[in-house]
């Protein structure tokens, strides 16, 4: 069964596996008041033909999650929900990923100099075999960079692993004119959305 939902809340009464290792998404959950065990996920993120961005983001969050509650299974550990998240930035339809080097990753800044683009953000959580889904789609314009400002900006390490080269709640946040949607989508992982399925796994529990 796939729900798509959204709404807000606070704390829970249960505990979730986080199939992610980043500490951004960690500290959104702690921000949301959320217990977790994070737990990784281990999956090929290829996008497939005919894969629109959406469809892309949506289906890597759901497998995510599938798969690290495939491990908890096997592991014979607590059947908690498990949360899977996938961020793209997306510039003209084309995902741009995560930077493969410097020269790749001051590219990727160069192409979103004085430009809008899209962050989407998906949400997967699994629990007991009901998957429950939700997508944040947020713009972000940014600033004309120079050269030098990209530059300087690449050595300082922060881009490196970051979708679009650049982490919103750094020192990025500097190149940002206007963002419409979701701060913590940006971030990854969007947390009115998130918080809408965990009341909705919560009330059915009870």
């Amino acid at each position: 069964m796939i729900l798509l939902l959204g709404t807000c809340h606070l704390l829970l009464d249960f505990k979730i596996y986080l199939a992610s290792a980043s500490p951004r998404r960690q500290e959104l959950l702690r921000q949301l008041g959320v217990e977790f065990d994070p737990m990784p996920s281990n999956i090929l993120e290829v996008r497939e033909a005919g894969e629109s961005p959406a469809q892309y983001v949506t289906r890597v969050a759901g497998d995510k999650a599938r798969w690290v509650s495939q491990l908890v299974k096997e592991r014979g550990l607590p059947a908690h929900p498990v949360l899977g998240a996938d961020t793209e930035v997306v510039l003209d339809g084309e995902i741009l990923g995560k930077p493969e080097n410097a020269a790749h990753g001051m590219d990727l800044l160069r192409r979103l100099s004085g430009r809008t683009h899209e962050v989407l953000s998906a949400v997967c959580i699994w629990n007991h075999e009901n998957e429950y889904t939700a997508l944040s789609t947020s713009r972000v314009t940014f600033r004309p960079l120079t050269p030098a400002e990209i530059e300087q900006y690449w050595k300082t390490g922060e881009p490196v692993g970051k979708a679009g080269a650049y982490a919103i709640q750094g020192r990025a946040a500097a190149f940002v004119v206007k963002l419409e949607g979701s701060y913590s989508g940006v971030m990854g992982l969007p947390l009115f959305e998130l918080d809408g399925i965990l009341r909705s796994i919560e009330s059915e529990t009870k």
